[in-house]
């Protein structure tokens, strides 16, 4: 079946069209999980004077079992207001700046404070004992944090540290979330006879927050033509991108690629050899990216996976792709003859376990999954010892 296109080939069809957002200045305590759109560069040095790396006191290096005069004391804030003398010692504690002429710090533990104002140092010192440098972490005017960093806890902290109180942040991609289907009944609302709860819409919108998506409107869409039609219209009128769930088959009820055609939307491509996700289908109008994915609840989620989230990743600026790792199935696999397939699996280690029954329909078979495994196509088995590319989740 030449005319389906492999996983990778339609993923770089997608990542080839995307056209990076624009950037907005967000405050720092609003910007966890966004995505850094230029290098934040460090305003100062981090830390910006050399500081105690310990309670103790700070003295000029020399021999075990000195005497020395305290004449001062250096605290988190504020500084010793006196330099250091030869024959002196200034109580410092952890975070303090050094205080002037200062060559080392002994750890409190290493000495005795005696009653006539001195304190008798144990052990010697040498010039940067449990001293921190300025900028040991970051020197000024050097990247704090790369462009293209997705912005977690640790990088918030790097940025505050470097004297950043707001990044420069890719737009948020706006995601108009379509779910197709007469059967389809909000959650929470009792089941008619052939009904189903919707549980695709729920699912990707926590996949697309968690890929630092918005998503602008969200709508159950009945299986006819003028319907689809409308929706779609609708739906593009302030989005970035658009994703919807079924109707992309041949069945009589599938009213979304004509729908996508109708509203404008230049088909890219349509069916993957994949399994499941055969039926997914990409498209473009100007900068929008239109995605059509299939409706049972295991191939909307890994096509998403395969293909949606990449995309919105790569809107912001961010790695799109995690890189593949290779691992060794625990069990026999049957391989489809015709499409590669995406399995749901366990990691312990390099050790991938099936997550259970693989059918489309089996949404609890990603509960479990650590990631999706690739099993080419082909004949018979792939049998258990066998390698996998895994792509986490």
């Amino acid at each position: 079946m030449t005319d389906l296109l492999s996983v990778d080939a339609a993923r770089d069809a997608i990542l080839a069209r995307v056209r990076p957002l624009g950037t907005e200045d967000v405050p720092l305590d609003e910007a966890l999980g966004r995505v850094a759109a230029r290098d934040v560069i460090a305003a100062h040095d981090v830390p910006p004077f050399p500081n105690s790396a310990m309670d103790g006191f700070a003295v000029f290096a020399g021999p075990a079992d000195r005497r020395l005069r305290i004449v001062g004391e250096s605290r988190a804030g504020t500084p010793a207001e006196v330099p250091l003398g030869p024959d002196e010692a200034i109580r410092i504690s952890t975070g303090a700046a050094m205080p002037e002429r200062a060559e080392a710090v002994v750890m409190v533990e290493r000495t005795t404070t005696n009653d006539d104002g001195t304190v008798t140092v144990h052990v010697a010192s040498e010039s940067g004992d449990n001293v921190r440098g300025a900028g040991e972490d970051l020197r000024g005017g050097t990247v704090a944090v790369a462009a293209g960093t997705v912005l977690g806890p640790a990088a918030v902290g790097v940025a505050a540290t470097a004297g950043t109180a707001s990044v420069p942040c890719a737009r948020r991609p706006r995601v108009a979330l379509l779910a197709t289907g007469d059967e389809l009944v909000p959650v929470g609302q009792p089941l008619p006879p052939g009904g189903i709860h919707d549980s695709n819409a729920v699912a990707l919108a926590g996949y697309i927050a968690r890929a630092g998506g918005t998503v602008v409107s969200r709508t159950r869409v009945a299986d006819t033509a003028d319907a689809t039609r409308a929706a779609v219209e609708s739906a593009l009128s302030d989005a970035d991108v658009l994703i919807s769930t079924g109707g992309v088959s041949v069945g009589e009820h599938d009213h979304v690629k004509d729908a996508f055609l109708a509203a404008g939307v230049e088909e890219v491509f349509w069916r993957v050899a994949l399994r499941p996700g055969k039926p997914t289908w990409f498209g473009t109008r100007g900068d929008q990216l239109v995605l059509g994915l299939p409706g049972n609840p295991v191939s909307a989620m890994v096509t998403f996976l395969l293909f949606a989230r990449p995309a919105l990743l790569a809107l912001q600026g961010a790695p799109a792709i995690l890189p593949r790792e290779r691992a060794v199935l625990t069990v026999a696999v049957q391989r489809n003859a015709q499409r590669d397939e995406m399995i749901r699996v366990t990691l312990d280690g390099d050790r991938a376990t099936p997550t259970g029954s693989q059918g489309s329909h089996v949404l609890t078979s990603m509960l479990a999954a650590d990631a999706l495994a690739l099993v080419p196509r082909g004949a018979g088995e792939l049998p258990a010892g066998a390698q996998v590319s895994v792509e986490r989740l």
